[in-house]
């Protein structure tokens, strides 16, 4: 007989299991001529030897068998895991309905009654081979698509990781740029502070004693004014310094003010420029030009301790925005998350870009805090607030409005007044690599990995765009704690 087995498919190994030796050599004969690989074992305990040792593909299992029946040997072949996925078809010369359905329930996959029609007994092998084969490439493939989909999941979590990082990196040089601004504040302070102590603080007292007893609460009172005015008025243009000068010198050469030039140029520095009557006597003092001198010294005093302060705050929350956008929390968990921290947190860093031309407005609503991963939501943040800067070439309006609109979730809209996004395109805005910047200044996977983001916090995003107007609404969900640990 001619084997009809396709030359290109694998040699199928099948085990034949028969005690009885003529039906034993008719079965590896007949499968033989069909190009199969055979193996014959004459009772139960040798054909499990065998199967353990090298697996077959398929078994053909007689019933009737000395020291071990058929069924004994299939639930011992059930039961192994090397042997326990290889199909079994039971041979046997009973054909009571009783012996097929326990046949069945052992774990046969057929029943082929003896004496039996050679090409019934070879298509039916032939069909729980191929069954056999497609059932092993199947889950070949599924073994395939579980590692690849593990890549996927890899590879989307190194690209998110590589495009926070290339967020950061364009953020260094703002946050460099922040960092410097309060530093060189806190600098130039310090240095006034040394020179102004430096320079007046042996003739400070005797400066004070020469201030006559009945002219010390306007001393009080010009030392008051010049503080507030040099907080109120922190700088002003060389231009407008010379008006006020010329408004000053008139106003003190109408009292006959000596020194009046001298004078008014302390007064502008002292940012005093009006409501002078009150100041007059001690002007007209001999000591008017000491005194006026030593207050201006204790206010620059004061304005620069106010700015030390105030430049040291501004690079504390540089660096604790920075430290909450890098942050990457290792345990893989969501945590409770407060939204709006979150977005102020993402501002932080946008701030060098937005104080001059851009009017940041907060909508902030009561909301609760949701469960989240953190850091990941700062990016979030930063790359839409990224995007709106650059929509609007960094001039113009940006709105943020955090609200609860039902029980279920929050929102947080971010609309820009740029330009906005053509309405052919906004369908495609979230497809990896698409990007509507110039060559070279996107990726196109900012809001791609937004979208992605978004999604495994069970949320969505949408966008609506005309000239002039563009808002993205991020949904996320509130999820309880009982229901987060279900």
């Amino acid at each position: 007989m001619i084997s009809d087995q396709p030359h290109d498919q694998p040699q199928f190994n099948i085990l034949v299991v028969d005690d009885t030796p003529d039906s034993l050599r008719l079965l590896v004969g007949i499968l033989s001529d069909q190009g199969y690989k055979v193996r014959a074992a004459p009772n139960g305990r040798l054909a499990l030897a065998a199967a353990q040792a090298l697996p077959p593909d398929l078994i053909l299992l007689d019933i009737n068998m000395p020291e071990m029946d058929g069924y004994e040997v299939c639930r011992r072949f059930k039961a192994d895991e090397r042997t326990s996925a290889i199909p079994i078809i039971f041979l046997s010369a009973w054909s009571d309905v009783f012996d097929k359905v326990k046949a069945f329930s052992v774990g046969g996959v057929d029943y082929i009654t003896k004496p039996f029609q050679i090409e019934e007994a070879v298509v039916r092998i032939k069909t729980h081979l191929t069954i056999c084969a497609l059932q092993n490439t199947l889950k070949q493939k599924n073994h395939d698509l579980t590692e690849t989909l593990h890549q996927l999941k890899s590879t989307q979590a190194q690209l998110i990781q590589a495009e926070k990082m290339a967020a950061l990196g364009q953020l260094i040089a703002n946050v460099a740029h922040e960092i410097n601004t309060p530093l060189g504040a806190i600098r130039s302070s310090a240095k006034n502070i040394h020179g102004v102590l430096h320079q007046t603080l042996e003739q400070l007292p005797q400066v004070l004693e020469a201030i006559p007893p009945h002219h010390w609460q306007l001393f009080l009172r010009l030392l008051q004014r010049a503080r507030l005015g040099m907080a109120k008025f922190p700088s002003l243009s060389s231009r407008e310094k010379r008006q006020l000068r010329r408004s000053l010198v008139q106003q003190l050469a109408v009292h006959d003010i000596p020194h009046c030039e001298h004078v008014a140029d302390t007064l502008v520095d002292m940012a005093i420029y009006d409501d002078l009557d009150p100041l007059l006597p001690l002007l007209y003092d001999q000591t008017s030009q000491r005194v006026l001198n030593a207050a201006y010294q204790l206010a620059s005093l004061h304005k620069s301790a106010h700015t030390i302060l105030t430049a040291s705050d501004r690079a504390a929350r540089i660096v604790l925005a920075l430290t909450r956008y890098i942050h990457h929390d290792a345990s893989g968990l969501k945590t409770e998350t407060d939204v709006v921290e979150s977005i102020e947190t993402a501002l932080a860093l946008y701030y060098d870009q937005c104080r001059q031309r851009v009017e940041i407005i907060r909508n902030y609503h009561p909301v609760p805090l949701i469960w989240a991963f953190p850091d990941e939501l700062n990016q979030v943040w930063s790359n839409l607030l990224h995007n709106a800067l650059q929509a609007m070439e960094y001039k113009g309006q940006i709105s943020i409005t955090v609200q609860q609109p039902d029980p279920e979730q929050i929102c947080v809209a971010i609309t820009d007044s740029g330009k906005g996004i053509p309405p052919e395109l906004q369908s495609r805005i979230f497809e990896p690599f698409f990007t509507t910047k110039p060559k070279g200044e996107g990726s196109g996977l900012g809001l791609s990995i937004v979208n992605q983001i978004i999604e495994k916090h069970a949320g969505h995003i949408e966008v609506a765009s005309v000239p002039g107007r563009t808002t993205f609404t991020v949904f996320l969900p509130i999820q309880s704690v009982s229901a987060f640990n279900e």
